[in-house]
């Protein structure tokens, strides 16, 4: 499986940005459909960390503590493509971002994920 992030960039404290991933190169008799997706970041300094998940269907979705209220993923299945939209940005969040896929359907990032894409950078200034 290929993950290609998109959407980062520099934005200052209070703005918002919107990730965009592409999902490809499924295993024959897998789709977009079959994984659990999600995002997880990376900041200056620190271990990667979890953000936030969402199962096979869109239905039920997770996120750290720490983005609760300000970031919402979501995903298209017909278009193959997995969303993050951040607001209220806050220079904590910045980081590299990186989209990633789960073969259990119903992952919610309580474990590591199984593919990970290339990142994007997030950058938030005070």
């Amino acid at each position: 499986v290929q993950l290609q992030a998109s959407g980062g960039g520099l934005v200052q404290a209070g703005g918002s940005l919107r990730l965009s991933c592409d999902a490809s190169g499924f295993s024959s008799g897998f789709s977009f459909s079959s994984y659990a997706m999600g995002w997880f970041r990376q900041a200056p300094g620190k271990e990667r960390e979890f953000v936030a998940a969402v199962i096979w269907s869109g239905v039920r979705k997770s996120y750290a503590d720490s983005v609760k209220g300000r970031f919402s993923i979501s995903r298209d299945n017909d278009k193959g493509t997995l969303s993050l939209q951040m607001n209220s940005l806050k220079p904590e969040d910045t980081g590299v971002y990186y989209c990633v896929a789960h073969q259990h359907p119903y992952w919610s990032g309580t474990s590591d994920p199984d593919y990970w894409g290339p990142g994007t950078q997030v950058t938030v200034s005070s």
